[in-house]
């Protein structure tokens, strides 16, 4: 059995991923690193050196990361400093194939970075804003650039740029040069604007010899054609207005300013590539591309990006920029955004290839892989969101997944070393390293090993006559999408012909939604969403018959699909799939007997932020692995793949985003089609019944089980609880000849089994009573022991289950131990060694047939990793049905629908009548 699970391969059921040469960004990706937290999710607010805040801008240069510690945005906290992290190639941006180093006790080895200088600050954890401004203060400093030799600070609220000669290698150490103030101790705002004064400056850059400046609030961008060497030296040129003296005001009677291809609306960047010009400009939603950098002022620019032309500016101008998505009522819908739109752009950047845009308003970056030559051009690729017209950053229904590893919320500034793109996401409170890869997987690639995909499912019986003519009708739909199937009956017509030519007009088509497939034995049509996941539910189905005295009957069990839940969605300590293409040369599987697996198979790695996962098995189309039990404490992971090849030479997938949640379970089932045949045993070679002790304690209550006429009865007292009147019943009903009592594994209950094997142990009645007055409560789940069958034997159609039997499912995602004892025992790729009676932390129901199963035992299964048996009994009244569905639950998470053959030997089928 363990073979089975820790070992065999699976199926491939997404489609592989292309591989692609060379290393690329690719849309969806997450995150290889992250730069200030202690994982990629913590959002801590603490100051040290390893900490960040509401970061702004980032800069790099000379093998040195350069970071301002806070925004204009509103991300807090803001920490007034600017911090200079040394040597990002050793210590932070590690080669993208090589191999990260593995630190004991660390659990997240892709969380990297101390800073080794302060400036704005006396050390790493102070935080002091002062009024008056000196020359080594900084009040909410937003951007920085540097050329690896001289470094250049906006220090916005100062309405100043402050500039260092030579990096700075001591704490607080004063600048040297300011800009915009004619000395350190003023930051008045000149008006009407000069050459030289600035007005909370939110963008700098050096190209050259040459200082760029973003005078953010003068709506300018100024540019000194020789690096100043003075204090408050004067601008050679000026973008966005006419001359030096002129600040492009707002006018008052329409309160805006018209876009135009010579004006700036609060340009918040300005970058350039040495050839040409990119300005962030933010009000106008749009990023300006000069083709060389101006020399004149208010030279129009030659390229607009985020707008059709330079009259527009509308925020994610979708109607002129975007392929409608739809109709509705006959007009055009276009999406809420796209490739092409832009919705209040923070930074633009170039390495003379590739364009990079942060998209602020969209909680993106937008990648041109060339650079773009029409105005209004789409980008190539989409980070931090996983495809052009999504945005789960700002949408309510994803909070959860706004500090995921592959999302950004409002990113301010960009740095590119050439392989690693640095993004500052100040509401998430660290810095997100890009890197390029060699390959994609689908960006939901880690999943649940047992549900794999979790589909939405609805029925819809048969009953009355089967009469000729009689028409029927099942419209399924989705959105605005309406499809109908109309069948009528013709006289050679029987039931199960019938459900098989409405299979057979449902599938034909076939229909974009959902497959149809038949349960004979409940004379009911089974529909499956064809797309596994949430979205499955949105799907709406209804039936009719005619004429309006027909005499054939529909009943739906819902309006909606049901039951669709995202297995991409994991607990820690699952087991999970990697899926994709090209993962592994062959198939390679961990020792059968390890006692802990090991982390490199077949030359294949997988990372977890930046850990190395425990693996089961690799193959081309499929890495099992176990997600690492200590992951509780963070909502998403980082995850790629790492191959070495028979050459000596590395690749690596694209990371992808795992979100994390304390449970999410799924059932192991046998490969095919959803639902699909669970892996499901009979429990006992001796026939059982359950009796649950409920209620509450009162001494002198007298409990008693009734087995084959004989009484064994408890008397409470004072200081039991439900568990001592439980062991004290299962003490006296030991002594009984015939039947034997131990604890079940989940609640109060009391497991009752035959002495003997076989049909001997069916039959033996057994009953439960109490005191008139009693506030403990026994139940009898079943009337007698019943459903004795070979222990560990699978269910199968030649060997069914039976109501009201146990059976026993195999499952993981169920979460962490309730127990902290047997969760220290839970280690990471090791066979779990720990008391057999464990319970995961939330309590697990189950339904089969819609029917409650009593979960008797849901535990980490000793002997396994990552493997959790669960013992159900079945409802007594359940009806014959070879595809019976069940589902086992956690709080509003539900696994995969699982089937297996069931048989009620008292039950007379009966089924819709021909005439």
């Amino acid at each position: 059995m363990m073979k089975f699970f820790r070992m065999k391969p699976f199926a491939l059921l997404l489609a592989t991923a292309a591989v692609a040469l060379p290393a690329d960004f690719f849309t969806g990706q997450a995150a290889r690193l992250v730069i200030g937290q202690e994982t990629f999710t913590a959002q801590s607010s603490d100051l040290n050196a390893n900490t960040l805040g509401g970061v702004g801008g980032v800069a790099f240069a000379n093998n040195m990361l350069f970071v301002t510690d806070s925004n204009r945005v509103g991300a807090g906290p803001t920490n007034h400093r600017v911090l200079i992290y040394r040597n990002v190639a050793e210590e932070i941006a590690l080669p993208v194939n090589a191999a990260v180093p593995q630190i004991p006790g660390k659990l997240c080895p892709a969380c990297r970075g101390t800073a080794s200088i302060v400036l704005g600050q006396t050390d790493f954890t102070a935080n002091e804003l002062k009024l008056v401004p000196t020359n080594a203060s900084l009040r909410q400093p937003n951007a920085v650039a540097t050329d690896g030799v001289r470094l250049v600070v906006s220090d916005t609220d100062n309405n100043r740029v402050l500039i260092w000669n030579r990096i700075p290698t001591q704490n607080n150490q004063p600048a040297d040069l300011v800009l915009g103030q004619e000395n350190f101790t003023t930051n008045r705002v000149a008006n009407p604007p000069t050459a030289s004064s600035l007005r909370g400056p939110q963008g700098v850059w050096i190209q050259g010899n040459r200082l760029m400046v973003a005078d953010t609030s003068n709506n300018r961008v100024l540019i000194w054609n020789n690096f100043p060497t003075q204090n408050n030296q004067a601008a050679n040129v000026v973008l966005g207005a006419p001359n030096f003296t002129t600040r492009v005001e707002l006018d008052l009677v329409v309160t805006r300013i018209d876009p135009k291809a010579d004006n700036l609306l609060n340009p918040v960047s300005v970058t350039s590539d040495g050839q040409r010009l990119f300005v962030s400009d933010l009000g106008f939603n749009r990023v300006m591309v000069w083709n060389t950098i101006p020399s004149q002022n208010a030279q129009a620019a030659d390229l607009v990006l985020g707008q059709p032309d330079f009259t527009s500016a509308e925020a994610n101008n979708t109607p002129k920029l975007c392929p409608a998505s739809g109709k509705r009522d006959g007009v055009d819908v276009f999406p809420r955004l796209c490739a092409a739109s832009i919705e209040f752009p923070r930074f633009a950047l170039s390495d003379g290839r590739r364009l990079f845009i942060a998209d602020g308003g969209n909680d993106r970056i937008l990648v041109y892989n060339t650079l773009p030559v029409r105005n209004g051009q789409k980008a190539d690729t989409v980070l931090g969101q996983v495809g052009e017209s999504i945005n789960r950053s700002s949408d309510s229904a994803f909070p959860l997944l706004r500090s995921s590893t592959d999302q950004l919320r409002t990113p301010m500034s960009l740095a590119f070393d050439g392989t690693n793109l640095y993004v500052a996401d100040p509401f998430n409170r660290r810095v997100m390293v890009f890197s390029t890869h060699d390959q994609p997987i689908p960006y939901t690639a880690v999943r649940n090993a047992a549900s794999l995909d979790v589909f939405a499912t609805q029925t819809i019986g048969l009953s009355g006559t089967v009469r000729e003519n009689d028409e029927i009708t099942i419209t399924i739909k989705k959105g605005d999408a309406t499809n109908r199937y109309v069948y009528k009956i013709v006289k050679t017509d029987t039931v199960s012909s019938l459900l098989t030519n409405l299979v057979n007009v449902i599938n034909a088509k076939p229909d974009p939604y959902v497959t149809a497939s038949v349960i004979p034995d409940l004379s009911t049509l089974l529909l499956t969403a064809r797309e596994g996941g949430e979205g499955g539910n949105a799907i709406e189905i209804s039936t009719s018959t005619a004429p309006t005295d027909a005499l054939i009957v529909l009943t739906t069990a819902g309006a909606f699909l049901t039951g669709g839940q995202d297995a991409a969605r994991v607990a820690p300590g699952s087991i999970v799939s990697v899926l994709g293409g090209n993962l592994a040369d062959r198939v390679v599987a961990a020792p059968e007997n390890a006692e802990t697996l090991p982390t490199r198979l077949g030359n294949v790695e997988l990372y977890l932020d930046g850990k190395l996962a425990p693996l089961f098995l690799v193959s081309p189309d499929r890495i099992n692995a176990q997600m690492p039990w200590e992951f509780f404490d963070r909502n998403s992971v980082s995850a790629y793949v790492r191959r070495t090849h028979a050459d000596g030479t590395v690749t690596t997938t694209m990371p992808v985003a795992v979100q994390i949640i304390s449970e999410n379970p799924g059932l192991f089932a046998i490969e095919g089609t959803d639902p699909r045949q669970g892996i499901v045993q009979h429990f006992s070679s001796r026939a059982t019944g359950t009796v649950s002790v409920d209620g509450s304690i009162q001494r002198g209550d007298v409990a008693t089980v009734i087995i084959d006429g004989r009484e064994y009865s408890y008397t409470v007292k004072e200081t039991d609880s439900l568990a001592d009147v439980r062991d004290g019943l299962i003490l006296e009903i030991n002594k009984d000849e015939r039947v034997e009592a131990f604890a079940a594994g989940v609640f109060t209950r009391i497991r009752l089994r035959a002495r003997v094997p076989g049909e001997a142990g069916n039959g033996i009645v057994y009953s439960t009573k109490t005191n008139d007055t009693a506030q403990v409560i026994l139940t009898a789940t079943t009337p007698n022991l019943c459903c004795a069958n070979t222990e560990g034997a699978a269910v199968t159609e030649a060997n069914p289950a039976l109501p009201g039997q146990t059976i026993v499912v195999f499952g993981t995602g169920l979460g962490r131990l309730k127990e902290s004892f047997a969760q220290n025992l839970a280690v990471t790729g090791a066979v779990y060694r720990g008391p057999i009676l464990n319970e995961p932390s939330a309590f697990v129901s189950s339904l089969a047939s819609g029917k409650t199963a009593n979960v008797l035992y849901a535990a980490l299964r000793p002997g396994s990793i990552g493997l959790y048996e669960i013992h159900l009994e079945l409802n007594s009244d359940l009806p014959t049905n070879s595809a019976t569905q069940l589902t086992i639950a956690q709080d509003i998470y539900v696994s995969n629908v699982i089937t297996f053959p069931l048989r009620n030997p008292t039950e007379v089928v009966v089924q819709p009548a021909n005439p």
